[in-house]
């Protein structure tokens, strides 16, 4: 049974969900023997990464944000106001493959922020369009009073304040995590930052999300969509200008975690795109999946060239 009514596909066959799952697990654990064999610092930030993300989706759905999750194996809470904790994992995959990559390019704190926060959403461009339909999770369109742009409305479905919340996260995240690490290296200290970034980070996504929005709109009618594109030219300038002033440092390749998460999340949902038969839906739906997951391989085969070498590690 569907949380919301005005979906037409029905529920995909009965493997997708424990492959999701065990796929998102399994990539969690590569990612965690990564950061045991780099450093304290690391181990903390990946499950920092875990941490926030499930408290975010937690706080989100029992806060009733507009969306409720599919049924896994594995689930924090009680239905239907209960999450997948394979979902804390894979912000947890995603934020941390993306810091190496841009801790890796020798950029400085901020552009390296906006750096990772894009690199995310290349991977949520990709996810969210497919795992809606495939009812892994639910938007509400009805209880916005438009049940008819379930499959249309704004992002073909996906309502543009998920991307910008998206952003928002990643990037604060990354942001104040690594500002903190400047207070002391000690590794006392590397652990328990992720604890404090997430916290900072919380109540800076809260004034954002819901004072800040409601001002921006009272006073301005600028809603999701117009925050969202001043991200999407803010962020990239932001990572041009850290690529151009970039400090020297001696080549090295980034790690084969760093291409294998993204790669799974950009083949894996853009394969259930043909075999759910979402992409004959709507040309311009399948068109973008094809053009995101072109920017991805270039992306990341990009990053693949010989790396600025990791002056500090997390």
């Amino acid at each position: 049974m569907f949380p919301y009514s005005n979906m037409p596909y029905g529920f995909p066959p009965s493997v997708c969900y424990p492959l999701t799952e065990c796929c998102m697990y399994l990539l969690f654990i590569l990612c965690f023997l990564h950061a045991w064999k780099n450093s304290a610092g690391s181990v903390a930030y990946l499950l920092g990464g875990f941490g926030f993300g499930l408290l975010l989706e937690y706080v989100n759905v029992m806060s009733s944000a507009g969306y409720k999750y599919g049924q896994f194996m594995i689930m924090l809470g009680h239905a239907p106001d209960n999450i997948p904790v394979w979902i804390g994992a894979g912000w947890g995959i995603i934020i941390y493959t993306s810091r190496l990559i841009s801790d890796s390019r020798g950029l400085n704190i901020w552009a390296a922020a906006a750096f990772d926060a894009l690199l995310a959403l290349s991977i949520d461009l990709s996810m969210d369009v497919v795992a809606y339909r495939l009812h892994m999770w639910h938007w509400d369109w009805q209880g916005m009073h438009s049940p008819e742009l379930a499959l249309t409305g704004q992002w073909f479905g996906i309502p543009y304040g998920n991307f910008f919340g998206w952003l928002c996260v990643v990037f604060l995240y990354s942001l104040f995590a690594r500002f903190l690490e400047k207070v002391s290296k000690t590794n006392i200290w590397r652990a328990v930052t992720p604890l404090f970034s997430i916290l900072i980070s919380q109540v800076v996504l809260w004034l954002m999300l819901f004072p800040v929005s409601d001002w921006l709109k009272l006073k301005f009618n600028i809603v999701s969509k117009e925050k969202l594109i001043f991200l999407l030219v803010l962020f990239p300038i932001m990572s041009i200008t850290g690529f151009r002033k970039r400090r020297d440092v001696q080549s090295t390749t980034i790690p084969f975690i760093t291409w294998l998460v993204p790669a799974w999340f950009h083949l894996y949902f853009f394969c259930w795109l043909f075999i759910g038969g979402f992409s004959t839906e709507n040309k311009w739906m399948t068109c973008w999946s094809v053009v995101n997951l072109l920017i991805g391989i270039a992306i990341h085969w990009w990053l693949q060239l010989p790396k600025p070498k990791l002056i500090s590690e997390l």
